[in-house]
């Protein structure tokens, strides 16, 4: 998989945007619990007052706090309140400050509050000092030498530091809200407006987080389908430069399986990895900073969620790993059968084996579909078990933090934003373990292209040709050749030894499986000889780039191949500078222009995929009219004019003679008819030259010729010729 992260280079710029807008959405979406909290415990619980630095205070009420206080807590409270008329206004100050002003303020308020009340005791709150019943604590206090009086608040103090923190907030948030109503502030304003200040922020959040996803699922998209185009662009261009070996390597089902169902689960898991992998880290790591902060005491919880989760995933990856690595290897198979029983349905039929094939596809099919199954089986029962999880652990989380709420350690707000932080957490490792369950997958399938990319070809290209010899322009030499395919212990040819110039017809002929057509394979280099050299326009066929080496043939494949298009387009296909009068005059010396021009649209009728809506005769001179149409120097027919009635077959040559005057012809033949006139005429036995020469002289001097000439010809046509 990461050998495939290299094509994700050219787009780094989408990609740094998408982290960005990822960062945005994961800041938005960590701040709303917050706001959540703040909702619960400020705007609905504390009426809106966020805490005891209120935002004005009267001046008769700060004279009896200054009085609750010591002389540097004065000081510093004094630095950012302002007296404005009757009314000490606090300055705009930070977070960090607010909150230092709220814990001097909230003890103040505290033993003021508890001192403002009916006395029902001749204590004051600390408990330490006897005053006597229905005595002012305040005058007293005023009337005590100030050292004293510093003294008995700091052990009040002290007392209060012993206490929950959330009962002085709680207690100095009463005290604000009196002092706010002794004021003329209607409350209930002062509440709503919080409560729509808070939501209209929570609003702004969600509009952000929803742009951000939809910019980010947009982004990740394009660079996945990007890179996926990319890819199939790459194996496309790699497996059209395989040579024959390769195709033997990789079957024609597997190569279109990695083409298509592997790069898309590569594209998918793209997707998946901008959307989720980069942005469920980002979510967990905010998520537990911002639950240190909310309370640290109940992160236990957190640790036994993301054990259990894990658990869970090393346990799913344990039994379903094995399943993915068969599954694509599955495709291939499923694939393999129903290309061959669609291509051979015609056989099928004629042998009538329906029931043996479906069979075989019912087979396959049923394997693929167990493995599929097996796999989602997995993920269906890691839903639940997450799900179990995810709620047993609120349920732990309530629990737990109801005592805390009991004993004034917790509020309730603090409560849901610990949940939501935790289901945060908790969804992060949940994403990356759904992205863990499609990786091997993925992986499966890089590893699959990534072996196609690196797949060298045993044909290398050279950079530039050699320069040709002018002398020597289309002739064809085999210097000593010999074959061997890959992994065969025997050579298929051996010392092949012959010369084909222009002007003259060379003509291959010898029993089923001799090597005639594995000879001619080796002028284009469909594979490399073994010993020897092949010569064409006196340069070796290794020293010519593939291009000018093809460039100089017109070759006809014993199995006429049509594409899909038009015969305009068939006919024309290596010829794209090619005239309207050289497609006709190709067409006619290929005897393929009066069934052409029977037809409504002539040279535009369509050709559907693989020429099934022309016979094969048709097809096959169809394919004899593109490579006259190229006009090359080299013609290759190999077996091409088997298809061809025997009269058709004698006008085509007569034409094509006329035709290739100044080209070399190299033609393999299974019909003596066919070779009659020809200039050379090569007999392979096993893979040897048994014999060269015309027809007259290897009738008298190869055996091997005339054992071929005397089965397909009469006693009487046989004398005639000797």
């Amino acid at each position: 998989m990461l050998k495939l992260m290299k094509y994700l280079k050219k787009y780094a710029g989408m990609i740094a945007v998408i982290v960005v807008l990822l960062f945005i959405q994961a800041s938005c979406d960590l701040s709303l619990p917050e706001y959540t909290s703040n909702i619960v415990n400020i705007g609905i619980q504390q009426s809106g007052i966020e805490d005891a630095a209120a935002d004005t205070i009267r001046q008769e009420t700060m004279d009896q706090i200054f009085l609750l206080m010591s002389k540097e807590d004065r000081e510093v409270v004094e630095q950012y309140y302002t007296l404005e008329g009757e009314l000490w206004t606090r300055q705009k100050t930070d977070k960090e400050t607010r909150g230092q002003l709220s814990q001097i303020l909230g003890k103040s308020m505290l033993m003021l509050e508890g001192m403002t009340q009916e006395i029902k005791t001749d204590k004051l709150p600390d408990g330490k000092m006897q005053i006597p019943q229905g005595t002012d604590p305040l005058k007293l206090l005023r009337a005590m030498p100030e050292e004293q009086r510093e003294e008995m608040l700091a052990q009040t103090y002290e007392t209060f530091d012993k206490m929950p923190e959330s009962i002085i907030t709680q207690s100095s948030i009463a005290f604000v809200k009196q002092e706010y109503e002794a004021q003329g502030i209607d409350m209930e304003e002062f509440q709503n407006h919080y409560l729509f200040k808070a939501g209209a922020v929570m609003l702004g959040y969600a509009i952000v987080i929803m742009a951000a996803a939809v910019m980010v699922t947009f982004l990740s998209c394009r660079v996945a389908a990007a890179v996926s185009r990319d890819l199939r662009k790459k194996v496309f261009e790699k497996v059209v430069s395989f040579s024959s070996a390769e195709f033997n390597q990789f079957s024609t089902a597997s190569l279109i399986t990695r083409s298509t169902n592997d790069i898309q689960q590569v594209q998918m898991m793209l997707m998946m990895m901008f959307r989720i992998v980069l942005y469920a880290p980002i979510m967990g790591i905010g998520g537990i900073i911002k639950v240190l902060n909310t309370n640290a005491k109940m992160t236990w919880v957190i640790a036994l969620a993301v054990g259990m989760i894990m658990a869970v995933v090393l346990i799913l990856f344990a039994v379903a790993m094995p399943r993915f690595k068969v599954l694509q290897k599955l495709i291939d198979r499923l694939n393999l059968v129903t290309r061959e029983i669609l291509q051979g349905i015609p056989v099928i039929r004629a042998f009538s084996t329906q029931k043996r094939e479906k069979e075989r596809f019912t087979d396959a099919n049923n394997s693929l579909m167990k493995t599929n199954l097996f796999v989602n089986r997995c993920m269906t029962f890691m839903m639940p078990i997450m799900m179990f999880i995810m709620n047993g652990i609120t349920v732990l989380i309530v629990w737990k933090g109801a005592y805390g709420i009991d004993d004034g350690s917790m509020q309730v707000g603090d409560l849901m934003a610990f949940i939501q932080y935790t289901m945060m957490i908790i969804m992060s490792f949940l994403m990356i373990t759904m992205i863990s369950i499609m990786l091997p997958r993925a992986s499966v399938s890089a590893d699959r292209i990534t072996e196609i990319l690196d797949t060298e070809p045993v044909l290398k290209d050279v950079p530039t040709s050699k320069d040709t010899d002018s002398k020597a322009a289309g002739v064809v030499q085999f210097r000593h050749v010999s074959f061997a395919y890959p992994g065969a212990d025997e050579n298929v040819l051996t010392d092949i030894d012959f010369t084909a110039r222009p002007g003259e017809t060379t003509a291959i002929i010898g029993s089923t499986g001799c090597g005639k057509s594995t000879l001619v394979n080796l002028i284009p280099r469909f594979y490399d000889v073994t010993e020897g050299e092949i010569l064409v326009d006196g340069v070796n066929v290794k020293d010519l780039t593939l291009h000018d080496l093809h460039d100089k043939l017109g070759y006809v494949p014993q199995k006429g191949v049509l594409f899909s298009g038009t015969i305009r387009s068939n006919i024309m296909y290596g010829a794209d500078d090619g005239t309207e009068e050289d497609m006709e005059k190709a067409a006619k010396i290929a005897q393929a222009y009066d069934f052409i021009s029977e037809k409504i649209e002539q040279f535009d009728s369509p050709i559907s995929q693989g020429g099934t809506n022309v016979s094969g005769g048709q097809k096959q001179r169809l394919s004899i009219a593109r490579a006259i149409a190229k006009k090359p120097e080299i013609y290759i027919f190999d077996d091409s004019f088997s298809a061809l009635d025997y009269k058709t077959d004698v006008v085509l040559r007569s034409a094509l003679k006329k035709e290739t005057d100044n080209a070399t012809t190299i033609i393999v033949a299974q019909r003596i008819s066919t070779i009659l006139h020809a200039d050379q005429i090569i007999v392979l036995d096993e893979g040897k030259i048994a014999g060269i020469g015309t027809h007259e002289e290897l009738l008298k001097n190869c055996e091997t010729y005339y054992q071929i000439a005397s089965s397909q010809l009469s006693k009487e046509e046989l004398n005639h010729e000797q």
